[in-house]
């Protein structure tokens, strides 16, 4: 396969890693986990940046041999047939729906310490968002990547002004200590262990995306060379700064937004003002990413017989509409749902989670055949990752295995219909 755009160096690789796993979760994700596992909350990070980094690894490993746009997929395609990628590549795609249900909820979440909405007029203002993205992306208006790097670093640079403020301030240090304290005591986990599992279920939301570092083997100078370093350091580098965000959520584990809290309380009563709109603007972005891509990977497998052939449909300006308003209104009808049945970001994130999981499983399996046999230890650690990520998620994951249940049957049916069609 020919290589274009040789131009990404190790240091430029870690950082645009980082940027995509980095998302507006590093704000409210270390307070959710605060309230799983309390005071063992880092903990729970610690344990998860450390399995995530062998699936890392051979999802890079992956990547340098077997680079392809479909990822996942097309590994799994690669190992088990064209049925089992398939598979893959539509629970991928009808897992997202939610996950942007998920993601505007979270997003609203950095609105709360500015104006008060009632459930009816959050809604109201999430399913507008949705229409101006729709709106947007008929033209193929998208931020671009340098505004999206731009809002992750101006993320790092919050975060990291925070976390030297703490270290460089004896007073502050002492007050984290009490509010260390003050964490365990507040925290509804019913005993360590159970807490930091809670907590890793959750917690992986923050690390979806990983299998998306495949797609950017072919863009390094030297791939053999940089590409595993740069996604190891990229990846830990975004697990050492939601380890530092839960610290320093811990100084106002009470607050409706701890990290707005914990600004207030080191660098003054600005936070909300700074958070706030931060969170919100970076959080429509990434979720305009995601229709964005959405439109078009559906539209793909539309023109592979795959999905209805209507998905097909482009405008004036070469942008798949149909497709494009099909997930937006699936992931409209996954956020009334939600507030139909009272199910908050935590329960969202967890079906998501479950359905990603399955993904990195079915990864990982495919690694297996398609690696040499020098890197099965850690493909069998990453599986064995996978299996405590099932196991931390527990009755999560039926939402995952019913919908790969139902996409197998349809794509069976599918295959039935497209005989007896055919031989009509």
């Amino acid at each position: 396969m020919t290589r274009l755009n040789q131009t990404i160096t190790r240091w430029q690789g870690m950082g645009l890693i980082a940027t995509t796993l980095l998302g507006t979760g590093v704000f409210i994700i270390p307070q959710l986990t605060l309230q799983q596992a309390g005071d063992s909350a880092p903990w729970a990070w610690i344990i998860l940046l450390l399995g995530v980094l062998p699936l890392a690894y051979v999802f890079a490993e992956l990547g340098r041999h077997y680079t392809h746009a479909a990822g996942p997929a097309y590994f799994v395609e690669k190992a088990f047939g064209g049925f089992s990628g398939k598979v893959v590549g539509l629970l991928f795609l009808l897992a997202v729906p939610p996950g942007a249900a998920a993601a505007i909820i979270m997003s609203f979440e950095f609105i709360r310490p500015i104006i008060v909405l009632t459930p009816e007029q959050q809604l109201s203002a999430e399913l507008s968002v949705f229409a101006i993205l729709f709106a947007l992306n008929l033209r193929g208006l998208k931020l671009s990547g340098k505004i999206q790097l731009v809002l992750t670093l101006a993320i790092l640079a919050v975060v990291c002004l925070m976390l030297g403020t703490l270290l460089l301030s004896p007073s502050e240090a002492s007050v984290s200590a009490v509010a260390i304290q003050n964490t365990a005591i507040s925290s509804t986990a019913i005993n360590t262990t159970e807490g930091i599992l809670a907590a890793i279920g959750l917690a992986i939301w923050s690390f979806l995306g990983i299998e998306a570092i495949t797609h950017l083997a072919s863009e390094f100078k030297n791939v053999k060379k940089d590409f595993i370093p740069a996604t190891l350091g990229g990846v830990t580098l975004v697990g050492l700064i939601f380890i530092g965000c839960t610290y320093l959520s811990m100084l106002a584990p009470n607050h409706e937004l701890a990290m707005v809290g914990a600004f207030e309380l080191l660098l003054g009563d600005s936070g909300r003002w700074i958070i706030g709109p931060l969170g919100l603007i970076c959080g429509i972005a990434t979720i305009n990413v995601y229709f964005a891509s959405l439109s078009r990977l559906g539209w793909s497998f539309s023109q592979e017989g795959i999905l209805p052939s209507a998905l097909q449909k482009v405008n004036q300006h070469n942008i798949p509409t149909v497709s494009l308003l099909t997930f937006i209104l699936l992931s409209a009808c996954m956020l009334i749902v939600s507030y139909s049945y009272e199910l908050e970001f935590p329960v969202l994130a967890h079906w998501v989670n479950g359905a990603f999981v399955l993904i990195y499983t079915a990864s990982m399996l495919a690694a297996w055949r398609l690696l040499s046999t020098r890197h099965r230890p850690v493909i069998a650690l990453g599986l064995a990752v996978c299996c405590l990520f099932i196991y931390s998620l527990g009755n999560a994951m039926l939402y995952a295995i019913v919908l790969c249940l139902l996409i197998s049957l349809g794509l069976m049916l599918q295959k039935r219909w497209q005989v007896r069609f055919q031989g009509a």
